[in-house]
């Protein structure tokens, strides 16, 4: 069940954040201004096709996000990334330096190699370290 408070919420952040008042809106994604209001209010809760022509007029909003509370808004967002590389690892003991890294060529068990870690943070950020 969909917590309509928190979806208000998330739908007037979309909206701020591409700067459109609730008319312009809903005329975006192709819904009467009533609607948008009416959602907006509490008073009528958003239907599986309203919900679908916010994602898909609206790239950057993941459904899950909006629905779930799962993923960031927006979706596409450019978050910081930092490339690790073993040069920029400190190494100078000899210890370090013999034991395996995380991307070392060895393959484990399975064959597979790691290609890449990402690490997602709360605030919506993550970290991404490639090989």
């Amino acid at each position: 069940m969909i917590n309509t408070a928190n979806f208000t919420s998330k739908l007037k952040k979309v909206m701020e954040h591409h700067q459109l008042s609730a008319s312009t809106f809903a005329d975006k994604v192709g819904v009467q201004r009533s609607s948008i209001s009416h959602i907006l209010s509490g008073r009528n809760k958003p239907s599986l096709d309203f919900i679908l022509k916010v994602t898909s007029e609206f790239n950057d909003v993941d459904i899950n996000w909006l629905l779930k509370d799962e993923g960031v808004f927006p979706k596409n967002a450019v978050h910081k990334i930092k490339q690790h590389t073993p040069s920029s690892s400190s190494s100078s003991s000899s210890s370090s330096s013999s034991a395996p890294t995380l991307f070392s060529s060895e393959k484990n068990n399975n064959g597979k190699n790691i290609q890449r870690i990402v690490v997602f943070y709360d605030d919506g950020t993550f970290e991404e370290y490639q090989k």
